[in-house]
């Protein structure tokens, strides 16, 4: 027995020194190669953000769970460390100088660079950002995350699930003391921001614990877990009830007191040009969402532009129709009022709403074929907006799947008030959020094969917007919308995403104000007044993400332009959104690179 256990023994020794030949370098040292570099950055980004790794749930199939009881570090010194890291990440990646690097790792290193020198710019607006805001902010993130992100499918995930509540009260103080800093520096939110987030917080904490959120899904999914005794139950909610009692309401108690000790000092303007170095953020911002050079100044001029050419279009179905169309906003105004296009203001009527929805997605999915040759493993479901965060949240969104398939795509829908939903918008919403929209483009990133990971994650807006605005455009192109009403639908959204260049510059770049945004809204979208103003306010917390939308979808469209004039009566449509989609998400130059290669491969 001694020799096979001395082979053995050199065996596993072998192993070992390999293992610390690519271990050390990758973790400490330069890495022997590129790949093991990305390796390296991906890690190490990752392992500090657990609320990121239960998103993506690549740990879990792998029964790795050591993050699942913990919530992220907010803190400022945590904001702080990650600044730093874009720097040292960059460095490292500046070692990689391309001579020797295959075309898939330079493309993957390209990618990165740019990510990497955006983030890195960032460096002087690091305090810029509003840490709480009415959109998207943390403080409904983090019931949000809990309900739809956090899977209890075992008594141990339900325990880890009550750790993350006791959680809570370090990550709101953490929020409050952000709060504080950007304050000190500068950056304070406008006063209506404030207000509405101090309101939010009060419906949060309004139920009494057992009614909560938070609560009843932890009672709910319980129940449908098999791994556990009456014991564990009863020990579990306690737990649970106790957490939201104890520290989730103080912790958002202290957030309101903070927040409100901040109104004597707020304002009502809503640009970023108030704060310091305010037109350099802007510049910035859009510069990152955007992956464009575009100015303030270029970006307004082609909203303006495109907002011309779309109403004309608006104006002409109008007519036909035989509706007056002078006064575009009031036209739009009347459509949306028609009780032809409204549903029920009932459960039953929002409930018929989802199901109109699931229902274009299951006809759409029949098509795709014939445009795409490569579809998604991961469905998509339609759901609604939890009612938690409906007032401030977008009219939709789309979240994508997990990894390891546990958790679908979402298109989620605000159903917050039925009057914003015309049925004749129904079509081009699905389109944008799902399928061919986001969920097709951002599923078939997180499937692909033989690219670092980081290329199956990384986030480009103006890709991912842009994106699903061709998705629209295609679906009205392609035959998918069957009556004039679904066509008019579509160029209501389109105009949409082009008033909105005019209205994130014009608050931003031009100083016009929150009133005189919303009333060019009004005038030019015909939307109802409650979508315009959560749209407005969604523009002035995240500066410069709105115009990612349309810039993205005409650059694709003139890569389609170039390619149909180039190949001719070769030009394939299925082959061209291969190649768009083929790579992941993109700076919107490298898409060009990547669109360019593919061409002159065709001779």
């Amino acid at each position: 027995m001694r020799r096979p256990l001395r082979l053995a023994a050199f065996t596993v020794a072998a192993m070992l020194a390999a293992g610390a030949l690519f271990l050390v370098p990758t973790i400490w040292g330069k890495p022997w190669s590129i790949d093991h570099y990305f390796l390296r950055v991906l890690v190490e980004f990752a392992t500090p953000h657990p609320m990121v790794l239960s998103y993506a749930r690549v740990l879990e199939p792998y029964g790795l769970d050591f993050h699942s009881g913990s919530l992220e570090d907010f803190s400022v010194a945590a904001e702080e460390r990650m600044q730093a890291q874009w720097t040292d990440f960059r460095q490292g990646l500046a070692q990689y100088d391309g001579d020797d690097l295959t075309a898939a790792q330079r493309l993957s290193r390209d990618v990165l660079a740019w990510f990497l020198e955006s983030q890195e710019a960032g460096a002087p607006f690091l305090f810029h950002s509003y840490p709480v805001e009415q959109f998207a902010g943390l403080q409904s993130q983090l019931p949000d995350f809990m309900v739809n992100v956090h899977q209890i499918k075992s008594l141990r995930d339900a325990r880890h699930y009550v750790e993350r509540l006791e959680g809570f009260g370090l990550a709101l103080d953490q929020l409050g003391e952000r709060v504080q800093v950007h304050a000190a520096r500068g950056v304070l939110p406008p006063r209506f921001v404030l207000v509405a987030v101090g309101t939010e917080i009060d419906g949060l904490v309004a139920p009494a614990p057992e009614s909560h959120v938070l609560y009843t899904h932890l009672e709910q999914a319980l129940a449908e877990v098999p791994d556990q005794g009456p014991a564990d139950r009863v020990e579990v909610l306690a737990r649970g009830r106790a957490a939201i009692a104890d520290v989730v309401y103080p912790g958002y108690r202290r957030l309101a007191a903070n927040l409100a000790s901040l109104l004597p000092e707020a304002t009502d303007d809503a640009g970023v040009w108030k704060l310091p170095d305010g037109d350099a953020y802007y510049r910035w911002s859009l510069r990152r969402h955007t992956t464009s050079d575009l100015g303030p100044d270029e970006v307004h001029a082609l909203g303006l532009a495109e907002v011309a050419r779309i109403q004309g279009e608006m104006r002409a179905i109008l007519t036909a129709e035989g509706l007056p169309a002078d006064d575009l906003g009031e036209a739009l105004r009347a459509v949306h009022a028609d009780p032809r296009f409204l549903y029920p203001d009932t459960d039953e009527g929002r409930a018929q709403i989802l199901a109109d929805y699931q229902a274009i997605l299951d006809e759409t999915q029949a098509r795709l074929p014939a445009y795409f040759g490569r579809l998604p493993r991961a469905p998509v479901v339609v759901k609604r907006v939890p009612e938690f965060k409906q007032a401030g949240a977008a009219g939709a969104y789309y979240e994508p799947p997990s990894f390891d398939g546990a958790r679908p795509g979402v298109f989620y829908a605000n159903l917050r008030s039925v009057r914003e939903v015309a049925k004749f918008g129904l079509r081009t919403l699905a389109y944008h959020e799902a399928i061919p929209g986001h969920h097709l483009q951002i599923a078939l990133s997180f499937e692909l094969s033989g690219v670092p990971f980081f290329r199956r994650v990384i986030p480009f807006t103006a890709f991912s917007e842009g994106w699903a605005l061709y998705a629209e455009r295609l679906a009205a192109e392609e035959g998918f919308l069957p009556t004039p009403w679904d066509r008019l639908g579509q160029l209501v959204a389109e105009d949409f995403r082009a008033v909105r260049l005019v209205v994130d510059t014009g608050i931003h770049a031009k100083r016009w104000t929150r009133e005189e945004a919303i009333a060019y809204m009004l005038a030019n979208t015909g939307m109802p007044q409650t979508d315009v103003v959560a749209e407005v306010e969604r523009y002035i917390v995240t500066p410069g993400q709105a115009c990612a939308y349309k810039v993205g979808q005409l650059e694709i469209l003139r890569l389609r332009d170039e390619a149909r004039a180039r190949l001719g009566p070769r030009f394939d449509l299925r082959a061209f959104h291969d190649v768009v989609l083929g790579q992941g998400s993109l700076p919107l130059g490298v898409l060009d690179q990547v669109v360019e290669r593919w061409l002159a491969e065709q001779g």
